[in-house]
């Protein structure tokens, strides 16, 4: 037995599993120090992003239930993710008539809802509240909050304002 240990240039698997769990061990170390050390030399730049999302075709009711229910905190998968609900305006919404023409449905409105969040800044910067991506054009975007919940709803405009670290 003796001489088996001696042998220096011969592994056995279970000498090939304890490397290689060291290795991945000292390489998971590394990333996390090295990403912690990105965060503490200084505090992130921060973009302020408005965005306004319309929503066509709801209830007429709504305005007035969401109205008063604001501002209200954003939120994602039941938790607040940072930024609120500002305002909502509402607009007509019109429907094709049995004549061909257009005709405004009394029933229902359309609702632009103004959104305010904070995103870190970066050279290609990607804005998300939760999970979702705020881009101009993106339909079915679920604007959510503590009592507002609106599905369907398309990202009409944004705009990045820079804020001082």
């Amino acid at each position: 037995m003796e001489n088996k240990a001696k042998h220096i240039g011969k592994f056995n698997i279970v000498d090939l599993i304890a490397v290689l769990l060291i290795v991945a061990v000292a390489v998971f170390a590394g990333m996390k120090l090295l990403s912690r050390g990105g965060t503490e030399s200084g505090e992130t730049a921060m973009t302020r992003v408005t965005y306004t999302v319309k929503v066509e075709g709801v209830p007429a009711e709504l305005y007035e239930t969401c109205k008063a229910h604001l501002p209200s905190p954003l939120m994602a998968s039941g938790e607040l993710v940072g930024g609120q609900i500002e305002s909502v305006e509402k607009a007509p919404y019109y429907v094709l008539g049995p004549d061909g023409t257009w005709v405004e449905d009394q029933e229902h409105v359309t609702l632009y809802f103004t959104a305010t969040t904070e995103t870190p800044s970066g050279t290609v910067m990607t804005t998300k509240v939760g999970d979702q991506e705020v881009r101009i054009g993106k339909k079915d975007y679920i604007l959510k909050s503590e009592y507002i919940e609106i599905n369907g709803g398309t990202v009409v405009d944004v705009q990045w304002e820079p804020q001082e670290p």
